[in-house]
């Protein structure tokens, strides 16, 4: 028999209180109860109603007088050891943070742990906080978070695909459309998605080789011109960009969401330079004195080719993650510039006060101040500008550990919302990759059911013959629908729809009708989550396309 497990029994039966905690039944003294009048026991023998009890107990017996905590057992031996020793001990089974949950809930401080336990506990405590295993709230928050907007890109990709029907070519508009938005979708679009990509990267090197003295011409009138390869290969990828942004433009479902969406901007910005550009070439600059700078306007609508870098970002998942994470993290980074912003103000207006005396120094302004500062703080260091003086080395030397201080703490907390959109951007890659060809869309043909008509029909006939069977089964005792119907809804308590049953059937019936309530429920959620999460067919909340069978078993099983 475990210590702590049966208690010296001392005095009447009235001195005693009855617990049962988690099916371990104990009887223990009111008096070895009220030395610790802080505990939850012991705030039981204070209360004058049942409401009260059952604010501190699971659930109440008032004919055994019998409390129940739905708790661990083998933990509550160690909570009646405490009550007879003052004294509480580790419990090897339970983890550090598990066990501190059950100290609260048994309102136990921890300074009544035993020394033989203390340091230990504060040991696991402090070494679990360091790898943070603890942090329960934040880490359950950050799965909603990612689920929610799992669940959220999901719910928009039905919704466009609902956008299609009853449009022209709807059928070809949207195969169209998932071949070049979803490069997992099938092998043809993954074809077109590298293609795109090579197409981009290769615009970027020729746009850097084109720089080079090697590749440039002057015609007759010593006028620079391009190189002809490099102005066809040029003239080849902005046809493929403007196909490719008109394809999209043309398949969209929604017109709104193209426009506002930031990759397609970032492909109409790539291909607006060469066509300003052409425009510009055409015309003659001596027939208008306004185009007098236009040499000066075409280069620089030719450096805006750069941007075409940013298209990348639609078949990196690395550029949408880092996306994401400063579209989320904007506290964060507004946090670094101001800190950077006020350091860089303080340590310009000190090295200026120390350094203009000094006619070599050339921080002779605090405008130049604020250039030095700025490399400092972020370790830059170009060394066109630095301190001269002593007092102006530990200034720069001070400026330097602060900067370092500064930028460290928010990179860390960005750093971390990065790894997590970059893997839940990942992963939902992945599980779409995964998919075959013939499970992207969802199929017409199949079957929808609708959870909530179907429950509403198979409970209302469930009833009725709940009702007419237990009629049949007992004399005198008519089931009501109507208080079944409550008793399955949770309006009741289930103690008092059993309590309330003049006869087993009855009681029976209403068990009967409260596991198949259960059960129906847990099958359409699983259903529900397991068709929108791995197969994207859901069109929405409620309607479901399920196959014949299963729609067969669920009609079975209600």
């Amino acid at each position: 028999m475990v210590y702590g497990q049966v208690l010296h029994r001392q005095g009447p039966e009235e001195s005693f209180i009855n617990l049962n905690v988690g099916g371990f039944k104990q009887q223990v003294e009111r008096v070895v109860l009220q030395r610790f009048p802080h505990t939850r026991l012991a705030q039981l023998l204070y209360c004058s109603s049942e409401a009260a009890i059952l604010q501190l107990c699971d659930d109440y017996a008032a004919a055994e007088q019998e409390y129940y905590f739905d708790r661990n057992p083998s933990f509550f031996r160690y909570v009646l050891n405490f009550y007879h020793t003052g004294k509480i001990h580790l419990m090897e089974e339970l983890c550090v943070f598990s066990f501190s949950q059950e100290l609260e809930y048994w309102g136990i401080k921890e300074l009544h742990l035993d020394a033989c336990c203390s340091n230990r506990f504060q040991e696991q405590k402090e070494y679990a906080g360091d790898h943070d295993w603890g942090n329960d709230d934040d880490l359950q928050n950050q799965l909603q978070d990612s689920l929610d907007s799992s669940m959220e890109e999901l719910s928009a990709f039905d919704k466009d695909l609902e956008k299609f029907e009853g449009t022209w070519c709807s059928e070809r508009r949207k195969e169209l459309w998932l071949r070049l938005e979803n490069p997992g979708y099938s092998c043809s679009a993954k074809i077109i998605a590298v293609f795109s990509l090579s197409v981009v990267l290769m615009s970027i090197i020729a746009m850097c080789v084109h720089s080079m003295p090697e590749f440039h011409q002057v015609d007759i009138n010593d006028k620079e011109v391009e190189d002809p390869v490099l102005a066809g290969f040029e003239t080849f990828c902005v046809l493929w960009f403007s196909i490719e942004f008109v394809l999209r433009l043309a398949v969209t479902p929604c017109l709104r969401k193209f426009l506002s969406n930031v990759l397609n901007i970032i492909d109409f910005a790539s291909i607006v330079p060469f066509y300003a550009t052409l425009a510009f070439e055409t015309m003659d600059a001596e027939e208008s004195e306004e185009l007098e700078n236009v040499g000066r306007v075409v280069q620089i609508l030719r450096l805006m080719r750069i941007f075409r870098i940013l298209k990348l970002a639609r078949h990196s998942v690395g550029l949408r993650s880092l996306g994401a994470t400063l579209r989320h993290s904007y506290h964060e980074v507004g946090l670094l510039i101001l800190f950077l912003a006020v350091g860089i103000s303080i340590f310009s207006v000190l090295i200026y006060f120390v350094e203009r005396e000094d006619e070599e120094s050339e921080l002779q302004t605090i405008p130049v101040g604020w250039w030095w500062a700025t490399i400092s703080m972020t370790t830059v260091g170009y060394g066109d500008t630095y301190p001269i003086t002593l007092a102006g080395k530990l200034i720069a030397t001070l400026c330097i550990i602060c900067g370092l201080l500064v930028v460290a703490l928010p990179i860390s907390i960005i750093f971390n919302k990065f790894s997590k959109y970059y893997q839940r951007q990942k992963a939902l890659v992945e599980s779409d990759q995964l998919q075959p060809e013939d499970e992207k869309l969802p199929n017409l043909s199949m079957p929808f059911l609708y959870i909530g008509d179907l429950y509403g029909q198979k409970m209302t006939s469930l009833v009725r013959s709940t009702s007419s069977k237990s009629s049949a089964g007992s004399e005198g005792d008519v089931t009501d629908a109507s208080s079944i119907q409550d008793c399955i809804s949770g309006q009741v308590p289930s103690r008092q729809c059993i309590d309330q049953s003049k006869s087993p059937v009855r009681a029976l019936r209403m068990f009967e009708v409260g596991f198949t309530h259960k059960l129906y429920w847990t099958l359409s959620l699983e259903l529900n989550y397991a068709v929108l999460r791995n197969t994207h067919k859901c069109t929405s909340s409620l309607y479901c396309p399920v196959t014949q069978a299963t729609t067969g078993f669920l009609q079975e099983v209600i």
